[in-house]
């Protein structure tokens, strides 16, 4: 099952990149413990270790695309792209390779991601 969703964020694209990519940004929007990292190839624990996440590609502002392993699935792909839309930040998230149909997933991304960072940002 593979899935896309977007949002526009009230800040800038590069703000939205950092505070993805940053430990203390990510809890913040999260509300679980994160050990973000910013460099390709960088594993980190997201959701206080319940998924294990690894950076594949990282473009300053523009893309981040994550290798996510859950403990009921495995590997998916999260590919996060940026684009300014006025003042602030259209978000476009899509996961590929993920198991079952998804719903849950999408849903996830939206009560723990979106909702979370609009009030956030």
């Amino acid at each position: 099952m593979d899935f896309e969703i977007s949002d526009l964020l009230p800040a800038p694209p590069q703000v939205v990149y950092d505070t993805w990519l940053d430990s203390e940004g990510h809890a913040a929007i999260t509300g679980s413990h994160v050990t973000a990292r910013n460099e390709v190839g960088g594993d980190f624990p997201v959701h206080d270790g319940d998924i294990n996440g690894k950076n594949l590609e990282l473009l300053p502002g523009k893309l981040i695309r994550q290798s996510w392993l859950t403990q009921q699935s495995a590997d998916s792909e999260l590919e996060i792209t940026l684009e300014l839309e006025g003042t602030g930040t259209r978000l476009t998230l899509k996961y590929t390779n993920l198991m079952g149909n998804g719903t849950h997933y999408k849903t996830g991304r939206v009560e723990h991601y979106f909702e979370p960072m609009e009030a956030y940002f």
